[in-house]
């Protein structure tokens, strides 16, 4: 009897995390449809607007690895208690703005809110069902790709109804994880049960992996600092000397470099998250050519439903293949996929989108469900730190660099076979991580163009950017290989096996 009810607290309190979760991403899907709104009432730049966006993002990752740090201290209840405070705060702020600084400051608790969303949902939902932690993990972050479809298609269904009425609907998914999540019991974290110290769940991390985590986390905060304040400027140098204090203290504290597989997953998630995440982003801008906006949206929600429904499914999928067998798997299709939708065309887009949902729709889920199962000394820390590695590495150096190489092409394309044009509307070069000076089109000097010459330049502009597809598959390319490493590993010792403290 007992333990029945055990399961039916679990389950109770699993579908909370994972409205939770549905919550948070359905504010992504819709917030993207109405920033253009918000730019005419606002009187947004388009750089104001990548301001608002960002700092949708970094204080996300950041507040994922604060929370991870103490949430065994003050309790995974409480901090889903403070994320709904958060996220309610948020949305009024939002609602009652009256101008771009308003708007910009409820963004940013918006993003602090759904960082703590990550930072209890995951560790909760791992030590709940302990013994299939990558099943109920892919089921959980099914609510990821949920959530933005039903964001895109809430804004579809109101179509012309102002951006107040569109935000105001994000009070029912808050609303709902809040009504679950008050009367749940959370568990006790699997570390803090089995008595590991905290001194041995920093030591999972260790120097190597506090010197990643803090070099992205400092690059985020001058990034955050920069965009309220143009002129602000810091020596490159500062993030990596930083870095290497916080990883000499982490070093000396814990006698640790690292888990070395650990470290591994760490450097993957950058790319992971530009695979998955930062391609959707530019998935409607890079279909530009062969679809309207709405068609591409269409497009955004169908790969987003197929991903929700095979993460569901996930639980045979990862014990026919083993989790770090179904990554290998995945990331092979997810090149394919890649590389089909860098020369598809009309219909046969729809299939190259599928493939590469099918590719792209276990990474995420699957490698928090390893992290789970091979380093349960790390708690929350571990589990949550390659999740914020991947938001900041894609939103530091994935996106940008997908930008970067698809400006550089445009722009030598188009000074080479068009230079009267190209003179007329280059912008500023610009510094692009990896990349060096990359100069962009303006978009305004293109505006002020006849409409023949608008022209050419939209023929010169898509061509390149859906070759950012095949530039992008690089990245699970590499992924591949850090994946093969493991999964030889784990062959060479007869076979993959879950870690317990038990």
């Amino acid at each position: 009897m007992k333990t029945e009810q055990n399961e039916e607290g679990n389950l109770k309190l699993f579908w909370a995390c994972f409205v939770a979760l549905v919550a948070t991403s359905f504010v992504f899907g819709l917030r993207a449809s109405i920033i253009g709104d918000w730019g005419n009432d606002f009187s947004l730049t388009e750089a104001d607007k990548g301001r608002i966006l960002g700092v949708g993002l970094w204080p996300f990752a950041i507040s994922i690895i604060v929370f991870s740090l103490i949430i065994d201290k003050i309790g995974y209840k409480t901090t889903a208690y403070i994320a709904m405070a958060c996220h309610i705060a948020s949305l009024i702020l939002t609602l009652i703005a009256k101008d771009a600084t308003a708007l910009y400051w409820s963004i940013f608790l918006l993003a602090i809110a759904n960082g703590m969303v990550e930072a209890f949902i995951n560790p909760v939902v791992a030590t709940a069902f302990k013994n299939e932690k990558s099943k109920w993990l892919n089921i959980l972050h099914a609510g990821w790709p949920a959530g933005l479809a039903l964001g895109a298609l809430t804004s579809i269904a109101l179509g012309d109804a102002g951006w107040h009425v569109k935000y105001a609907i994000c009070f029912i998914p808050v609303a709902v994880y809040a009504f679950l999540i008050l009367p749940c019991k959370f568990p006790v974290n699997e570390r803090v049960a089995a008595k590991v110290s905290y001194r041995d769940m920093l030591a999972q991390v260790g120097a190597i992996g506090f010197f990643i985590i803090t070099w992205l986390m400092v690059l985020g905060v001058v990034q955050i600092i920069g965009s309220m304040n143009p002129g602000f400027a810091v020596s490159l140098w500062l993030p990596i000397a930083l870095a290497i204090i916080a990883a000499t203290i982490a070093g000396i504290y814990t006698k640790s470099l690292g888990n070395w597989m650990f470290i591994l997953i760490l450097i993957t998630m950058g790319p992971l998250a530009t695979t998955e995440l930062g391609t959707d982003s530019w998935m409607p801008d890079l279909l530009g050519a062969d679809f309207t906006a709405a068609q591409a949206g269409w497009i955004f929600i169908y790969v987003s439903t197929i991903m929700t429904i095979l993460r569901f499914y996930a639980g045979p999928i990862v014990h026919k293949f083993s989790p770090i067998g179904l990554l290998v798997v995945s990331a092979v299709i997810a090149i394919a996929g890649l590389l089909f939708l860098s020369k598809a065309s009309a219909f046969m887009i729809i299939v190259a989108a599928t493939i590469y949902a099918l590719g792209k729709t276990f990474l995420w889920s699957t490698t928090l469900g390893l992290v789970s199962e091979q380093f349960p000394k790390g708690g929350a820390l571990t589990l949550n730190g390659v999740s914020a590695v991947g938001v900041l590495g894609m939103g530091l150096l994935g996106a940008p660099i997908m930008g970067g190489l698809q400006d550089k092409g445009i722009s030598a394309d188009l000074s080479k076979n068009h230079p009267e044009i190209y003179e007329q509307v280059a912008g500023e070069p610009k510094m692009v991580p990896m990349i060096g000076e990359v100069t962009s089109i303006d978009a305004d000097r293109v505006n002020a163009l006849s409409e023949e010459d608008q022209k050419i330049i939209t023929s010169t502009k898509y061509p390149h950017k859906k070759a950012a597809f095949h530039q992008v598959a690089a990245l699970p390319i590499f992924m591949l290989l850090c994946y093969l490493i493991i999964f030889f590993y784990f062959r060479s010792l007869g076979g993959y096996r879950q870690q317990n403290l038990n």
